[in-house]
């Protein structure tokens, strides 16, 4: 792993002159979970949670005058969700970045880092079987991963740790999705204030999505009959869910929902890529929705997969219980939908990579 510092040319030059650069150690805001999470609620309404109490302690403020934010040059930590998988911390760590944060770490449990390990080692060296390069680079990663199952260390809070700021956020109280309204990745409200609001077009895809979230989608839109009142976009984040989709049949759904299947990738989020129409009004799962990211003088509303997917089957924001319906849908088949790629557990992956392992000489 890499740790890199951004510098003037004043300071790289004393750096590399002595060996050694000043750092100031930035401060901590601490967010702590407590409680158990309620039906229908998806990580990505804890994202916006986040911002959302932010705002109700006076925290971070929408307007950009006289602008306060917590978070701002900060290390974000988050503790409490000792559930997660690695893959679904993903989710909350990459949302770091819109809070401004410096930083991001989450609490998790090692046995959920170890599972985590354990697929990253099969993945790399079925990466070496298959010609990826550097071979001896992706050994040595692999092999440090192994060092650390053997001998597992975990950073962890001093126990008197100080910090700027502690949010807490229980569970219980978070009982409707929480959205991020336009234009603005700070300015999060609850379903019940935007609801009915009509949506043109959605997209589904970015690093703050995974797998589980295509085939959650797909399950709602393979009971939908006839065309969509919206234009569906759907971007898997890796070829690898593009595939596994596919076999799972998932493609087959999107395609007779008549959604536009994009290239594995960031697509409609990076901005620079597919627009969507001028002056639509859109639901998407990207990251932030700055003005004219996703498309020239659009309204973006940011929110959950699942929230998404409801958007483009109804045309519009739905009520709490409309979205509760459907989300107790999803709730039902949950083993099913919310598997991810643990590559130490696929044949292919697993019978490839034990051919790969080359010898490595510690540096």
């Amino acid at each position: 792993m890499g740790i890199s510092f951004p510098a003037g040319s004043g300071l790289v030059a004393f750096a590399a002159a002595t060996g050694v650069m000043p750092l100031d150690m930035p401060e901590s805001v601490l967010v702590r979970f407590k409680g158990k999470m309620q039906p229908g609620i998806t990580l990505r309404d804890l994202v916006h949670a986040i911002p959302y109490y932010a705002i109700q302690k006076g925290l971070l403020t929408v307007e950009k005058k006289g602008k306060k934010n917590i978070f701002s040059g900060r290390i974000l930590e988050i503790e409490g969700l000792n559930d997660l998988t690695v893959e679904q911390a993903f989710e909350l760590s990459d949302a770091s970045a819109e809070r401004s944060a410096a930083g991001c770490t989450i609490k998790l449990p090692e046995a959920a880092i170890a599972e985590y390990l354990q697929s990253n080692i099969t993945l790399l060296r079925w990466m070496i079987s298959e010609g990826y390069g550097d071979a001896r680079t992706l050994e040595r990663r692999a092999q440090a991963m192994e060092a650390w199952l053997a001998k597992p260390e975990l950073l962890a809070a001093d126990a008197d740790a100080e910090y700027a700021e502690i949010i807490e956020i229980d569970l219980s109280e978070v009982t409707e999705p929480v959205l991020c309204a336009p234009n603005d990745p700070d300015d999060a409200r609850l379903l019940s204030t935007v609801q009915g609001e009509k949506i043109d077009e959605v997209f589904i895809g970015s690093c703050m999505t995974n797998i589980g979230h295509f085939r959650a989608a797909g399950k709602l839109l393979d009971k939908v009959e006839g065309a969509l009142p919206t234009r569906l976009w759907l971007s898997p984040p890796t070829k690898m869910d593009q595939h596994q989709l596919t076999e799972e049949g998932y493609y087959g759904i999107y395609g007779r929902a008549g959604a536009r299947l994009e290239m594995p990738g960031c697509s409609l989020c990076m901005g620079n890529q597919a627009r969507v129409e001028t002056g639509s009004t859109v639901v998407s799962t990207s990251t932030r929705n700055f003005p004219n990211r996703l498309g020239d003088a659009t309204n973006v509303y940011l929110a959950s997969a699942e929230l998404a997917a409801v958007a483009s089957i109804l045309g519009r924001l739905p009520t709490v219980e409309e979205y509760m319906v459907y989300a107790a849908q999803i709730d039902t088949m949950a083993a099913d939908v919310y598997r991810y790629l643990s590559f130490d557990q696929i044949a292919e992956f697993r019978e490839s990579a034990a051919k790969a392992k080359i010898d490595v000489v510690a540096v």
